[in-house]
């Protein structure tokens, strides 16, 4: 998300250079006569020309074809317009809404994220900075306010659909089949190429800790309860004996958050707590976390964690191993239970028992390493997943298929489609609710 920010921001420099350029000749062939002008009115916010030009412009430093005559530009122009129209009356619905809240500091936050990554685009600062004149910003601070305000807008629109969503009054309308290849032949010229992609079904299974560790992991978790109640620091705490690799060095720092993120049981306690509190220990799967939530608005909260891992033994390691051993015979003899019996009775339930069209680029590098050019379907051998970490997996894998470079077709992206549309119509039955409610006056 933060590259596509970052590109978009690079690439609204240069439609801005453009557009500004495109005033800049309009007035001096038009002499003193004033060139914006109002083309719609959303409420009361007035929509002007030159907004429409730069996003015109933006559109094309994107890639997207625009046509050269008059006539084609003019229905572009419409086109962008009627885009405008519609976000302008989500971000209204949004500011209207006291339940979404978008706060001063995190559109900061992501403004001080985009900027930093823009400016290494550039070889040298007095470089980016004469892209921002020619871009028709007098100063960086404006440039900033200009993104800060994007950045709200962007944020409000997203929180009022999940808002929508989760109200249920914003429901997948689905496409018809008309529809779904009207959009393939629109769009299928911008299809990448299918990467190279592999469809397997695994078994995988994870040691348990034996009891008597369970319980010491738990007591060191009470311990920790009690420092942190007591003034520790939660930053050097989690540095010191968090299990988990991704925020331990963050000082459990987990980030902004919604329901449906984390496992249940995390989840249950965390949306419970009132900003600075620290929870008891917290059993899951993976252990035990000590939970503080720093901040919160509604639905969403910034949290951190120290996860206290129960130690594993070699004992219990050899007992997962020999279990994926005989999951194995078992399928490979065609003997017994089927496979989703088998992956039910032994499978970590947090691990997915069907990859069908992975990209090769996306395996972990174990299964990389495991399944090598390997293009045979059927059963391997059992191998480790994660040999290096406290947690290691023992992975029963079966390939299913494996598929080559090659040409997308409607098939291969009917299901996206078909999700994207779904979408994208509910979204416009909403528009249409809005615009019989609001008023909207379009001039061009």
């Amino acid at each position: 998300m933060l590259v596509l920010q970052c590109l978009g921001a690079v690439a609204a420099l240069g439609a801005r250079s453009i557009a500004a350029q495109g005033k800049a000749d309009t007035a001096s062939l038009a002499g003193p006569r004033p060139v914006d002008r109002i083309l719609a009115i959303v409420g009361s916010k007035p929509i002007l020309a030159s907004q429409v030009e730069e996003q015109l412009a933006l559109a094309q430093s994107q890639g997207a074809k625009i046509p050269e005559d008059s006539a084609g530009r003019d229905a572009a122009r419409r086109q962008i317009l009627s885009q405008m129209v519609d976000e302008e009356l989500m971000v209204q619905q949004a500011e209207r809404d006291t339940t979404i809240k978008v706060t001063e500091q995190e559109v900061q936050e992501a403004v001080e994220q985009t900027v930093q990554n823009v400016r290494k685009q550039f070889a040298s600062i007095p470089e980016f900075r004469a892209q921002l004149q020619a871009a028709g910003f007098v100063s960086e601070e404006e440039w900033r306010r200009w993104l800060a305000d994007q950045q709200r807008r962007s944020i409000l629109q997203q929180r009022l659909v999940e808002e929508l969503k989760g109200k249920g009054k914003l429901r997948p309308i689905p496409p018809t089949e008309a529809q779904m290849h009207a959009f393939w032949e629109a769009n299928k010229g911008q299809q990448p190429k299918r990467p190279p992609a592999i469809s397997f079904r695994q078994i995988v299974i994870v040691p348990k800790p034996d009891s008597a560790a369970r319980a010491r992991a738990l007591q060191l978790a009470e311990s920790l309860v009690v420092a942190l109640r007591h003034g520790a620091s939660f930053a050097e705490v989690a540095k010191r004996y968090s299990g988990d690799s991704a925020s331990r060095e963050q000082g459990g720092e987990l980030g902004w958050f919604r329901r449906g993120l984390m496992v249940k049981e995390f989840e249950d306690v965390a949306f419970r707590l009132k900003p600075g509190e620290i929870s008891p220990p917290v059993e899951t799967e993976f252990g035990y976390h000590i939970i503080q939530v720093e901040r919160a608005q509604p639905a969403e909260i910034l949290a951190r964690h120290v996860l206290i891992q129960p130690q594993l033994s070699p004992a219990q390691i050899a007992l997962a191993k020999r279990a994926a051993d005989s999951v194995h015979d078992a399928l490979a003899a065609g003997r017994g239970a089927s496979f989703d019996t088998l992956a039910r009775r032994y499978s970590d339930p947090n691990e997915p028992k069907l990859a069908d069209g992975l990209p090769v680029a996306q395996l972990p590098p174990d299964y990389a390493k495991a399944v090598g050019d390997d293009t045979v379907p059927g059963l391997k051998p059992v191998f480790v997943a994660g040999a290096a970490t406290p947690r290691p997996r023992f992975v029963v894998f079966e390939l299913l298929k494996r598929l080559p470079e090659g040409e997308l077709g409607f098939d291969d992206v009917k299901d996206r489609i078909r999700d994207g549309l779904s979408q994208q119509l509910a979204i416009k039955h909403y528009l249409e609710i809005l615009r019989r409610t609001t008023y909207v006056d379009v001039r061009l």
